[in-house]
């Protein structure tokens, strides 16, 4: 059988496992992640509840949900997500990343389904689920596009995608590059690539390429001042999520 076509960048992938076994210590490498992740959150079950009919008040409000954590690291969307009762699998390019996740589920008695491999390789072995999560990782691809496609033929017919990134901008680079990896130090240096960055009609437009239909665009804007991120439906200037569905 004819290996599947891959759009990982093995550089960018190789900045992640050095840095693999920091992924859940929150003074670590991985500390602007883990500021995010309430705000991350707290967007994605929104939107996971609207589209499924989901209460989240419930114990466990994404049972009989099978869900796809593409680019999992070591598990910090995953986790709650396993928590909330969906059936997930985690994928990561990044060998070193597997381990650390899987560890960390075990000692925190979850079953999740940690796999080292692409987007590209699950579509082709026929994998379906209800939701994608696709969060921080299409601007570290080498084929956006591509990528998008293949997180497509993952979801099932009325499934949501779920995707994060960064835009393109100079205030986008002052905080994302400069402010994060060069003064604040949250970051190594070279995390991020400026060119890679992608603005938000940009990605809704290679969404729609892809043959997924953007439904939801939101803006994650960190105040300096209570220290917290929050979800904006105007400010979409630095970081910005958006929510599709496979029509």
């Amino acid at each position: 059988m004819q290996a599947a076509q891959t759009t990982v960048d093995q550089s960018e992938v190789a900045k992640f496992e050095a840095m693999a076994a920091e992924w859940w210590d929150p003074d670590g490498k991985f500390k602007p992640l883990h500021m995010l992740n309430p705000c991350r959150l707290d967007y994605i079950t929104s939107q996971i509840a609207a589209e499924f009919g989901r209460d989240l008040s419930a114990e466990k409000p994404f049972t009989g949900l099978r869900l796809l954590d593409i680019g999992c690291g070591g598990g910090l969307l995953s986790e709650p997500m396993a928590r909330l009762g969906a059936s997930v699998v985690g994928a990561d390019a990044a060998e070193r990343n597997i381990p650390v996740a899987r560890i960390h589920a075990e000692q925190s008695g979850l079953e999740i389904d940690y796999r080292h491999t692409t987007a590209e390789a699950l579509a082709e072995a026929g994998e379906q689920f209800d939701i994608v999560l696709n969060m921080e990782v299409v601007e570290h691809v080498a084929d956006p596009l591509a990528y998008l496609t293949a997180c497509r033929q993952l979801l099932k017919p009325d499934g949501l995608h779920l995707c994060s990134t960064i835009n393109r901008n100079p205030k986008a680079f002052m905080m994302a590059i400069f402010g994060a990896e060069y003064v604040m130090r949250w970051l190594p240096k070279g995390t991020h690539e400026y060119g890679k960055f992608i603005t938000p009609d940009e990605l809704f437009s290679l969404i729609e390429q892809a043959g997924l239909t953007p439904v939801d665009r939101k803006g994650f804007v960190f105040n300096p001042i209570s220290w917290r991120w929050t979800v904006s439906g105007r400010d979409l200037s630095v970081n910005y999520v958006t929510a599709s569905i496979k029509r």
